[in-house]
């Protein structure tokens, strides 16, 4: 399956929910927020909630200075 990862296309392999996208692309997801067809997606929802192909996921992280 196909999805749009923060504009580029991303192939996957078989089903994948969300949390494990964000785990494997980012790590820790500390300071994360993601959006999935333009809807925010709660943190406590990553664990239930599997992509589908097409879906376009944004994945925006917090970064702190000046």
């Amino acid at each position: 399956m196909t999805i749009t990862l923060n504009g580029e296309q991303v192939p996957l392999e078989g089903a994948l929910m969300l949390a494990d996208l964000i785990s494997q692309r980012y790590g820790e997801p500390r300071g994360v927020a993601v959006a999935v067809d333009e809807a925010v997606v709660p943190r406590g929802s990553w664990l239930s909630y599997a992509l589908v192909p097409g879906q376009r996921v944004e994945v925006v992280t917090a970064v702190q200075g000046g």
